[in-house]
C-alpha cells in the first residue's frame, strides 16, 4: 500500500485530487495537508511514497516544502 500526501491550500482541488487517486487504486492511503506548514510537519512525522504539492501557497510555498523535505531527509541519513 502506497502512502500519498496531497498538499493543497484550495479545499476543492485537494478533494478532487484525493478522489481521483483513491478511485484509481483503492490501496492508496491518502493523507492531506491544507498548507505548506502542515505538510512539512506531516513529512517529519511519517514517510510517504509520493508527495503532491501546490506551488503557490501562502506562508510556505511548494518550493519551500521541497527544500525543507530535502533538508530533513539529508539530516536523517
Amino acid at each position: 500500500m502506497s502512502k500519498i500526501l496531497i498538499i493543497e491550500d484550495e479545499p476543492a482541488i485537494r478533494r478532487v485530487l484525493v478522489k481521483i487517486l483513491s478511485e484509481e487504486d483503492k490501496s492508496h492511503e491518502m493523507h492531506e495537508a491544507e498548507n505548506g506548514i502542515e505538510g512539512i510537519n506531516k513529512i517529519k512525522k511519517e514517510s510517504y511514497d509520493l508527495i503532491i504539492s501546490d506551488i503557490k501557497m501562502p506562508k510556505v510555498d511548494g518550493i519551500e516544502v521541497l527544500d525543507s523535505t530535502q533538508q530533513f531527509i539529508s539530516s536523517c541519513d
